[in-house]
């Protein structure tokens, strides 16, 4: 379909005009792949229901991008950079519980992060840029990622080429926020979310009756020590103007209350804002093991996987957005602090200028979290992530 000449000449009101038109439709298309969660990797329905819709609009797109992803490229009616704008279609091993009649078909499985939301929202940003192409100095890459909540995704579709082919200048991306209102924006310059590396850690004693410990090594004891000296890494090694969390999530250990285990399985990870503290810490976690291992006689074996960079929003990008974002809603966003949450979208801005949106989800009256199995999001974000993303996206390119 070609763009409405008067529209061109009225960005905010040709955006919200389009959105508008297409958001009944988006809001079905969210209910169906609500109903229908697939886990990291395995987004092969998603995905399909992706590719209609692009194939749908006129816009050429490629399945099977790492693995599961979908890229759609909307080309411009001038030469021009190429923006990404990257949305992610995974779900999570979780029972919902939210009543809804397009709750999950999937025992188990849930959209409790919006990814769902996302979906949809970037196909109604892939709706209004291609009526608007005409305008556009460049092209839109539109990827549709697979497995952010694993942070496997971006890797691997950055490993299939999406960035070149053509190549990615500057790239977009955003997530819904519950905590946050629908209707408000947010924006963090600079490091807005923290790199995230995972560790595993068995540490190996000898098993023994409960009775008569002193024939045993005891590795409950000792990973008992160890979580609580992991803190020490944060407290007395990082500055108090820096930032970083360390998390055992896991631990396992024994089977019955009278013997004493070989072996405790500890799984954590740590989340930092600096690469200067994050290069650090894999180090302070060997010598802490270290010392358990003399002072407590057992046995450490230590896997420490390097996750995540820090998410890092360019100054430029994130100022012309953010003046974006206010031209197209208003006086709608606001600058806030960073979060020690990760995003493999920091994959794509470590190559590239990149900024990344917070979109408010919270409906009145509820207090909704992430990763809830009550987890209900106002879906007029959908909308407005639509025209807040549409016309950063113009305003970059026209």
């Amino acid at each position: 379909m070609s763009a409405n000449p008067q529209r061109l000449n009225d960005p905010s009101r040709s955006i919200q005009e389009i959105t508008e038109r297409i958001e009944p439709q988006l809001i079905a298309l969210r209910r169906d792949i609500h109903a229908h969660p697939e886990l990291a990797f395995e987004e092969e329905r998603t995905a399909g229901v992706v590719a209609r819709e692009l194939e749908r609009l006129g816009i050429p797109c490629q399945t099977g991008v790492g693995r599961t992803g979908v890229v759609g490229l909307i080309e411009g009616g001038r030469p021009g950079p190429v923006l990404a704008i990257r949305a992610d279609m995974d779900a999570l091993p979780i029972e919902e519980r939210t009543g809804l009649p397009f709750a999950s078909t999937r025992p188990g499985l849930m959209h409790a992060c919006g990814h769902d939301v996302h979906t949809v929202t970037l196909l109604g940003v892939a709706a209004v840029l291609k009526e608007l192409a005409p305008q556009l100095a460049g092209a839109v890459k539109l990827v549709f990622q697979p497995a952010e909540e694993i942070l496997g995704g971006a890797k691997e579709m950055i490993a299939a080429g999406v960035m070149e082919a053509p190549h990615v200048d500057m790239a977009l991306g955003f997530h819904n926020i519950p905590n946050m209102p629908c209707g408000r924006f947010a924006y963090v310059p600079g490091a807005a979310m923290a790199a995230a590396d995972a560790f595993d850690l068995t540490v190996h004693g000898r098993s023994g009756h409960a009775a008569h410990p002193e024939f045993a090594i005891d590795p409950i004891v000792a990973a008992a020590n160890l979580v609580t000296q992991l803190q020490t890494f944060v407290s007395r090694e990082v500055g108090a103007v820096q930032s970083a969390v360390v998390t055992v999530g896991a631990i396992h250990g024994g089977s019955v209350r009278n013997i004493i285990p070989d072996e405790v399985e500890l799984r954590g990870t740590v989340r930092t804002l600096d690469e200067t503290v994050r290069s650090r810490a894999e180090a302070a976690i060997r010598r802490l093991c270290e010392g358990i291992e003399r002072g407590m006689r057992v046995r450490c074996a230590l896997n420490y996987t390097p996750g995540v960079p820090p998410l890092r929003c360019d100054k430029a990008l994130t100022e012309r957005a953010v003046a974006s974002v206010r031209a197209q809603l208003g006086e709608v966003i606001d600058e806030v602090e960073p979060t020690m949450g990760s995003e493999d979208f920091a994959l794509f801005a470590e190559r590239v200028p990149a900024f990344h949106l917070r979109i408010g989800s919270g409906q009145p009256g509820r207090e909704d979290r992430l990763h809830n199995s009550d987890y209900q999001p106002d879906e007029a974000a959908i909308g407005l992530g639509v025209q807040a993303l549409a016309r950063a996206a113009f305003d970059v390119l026209a």
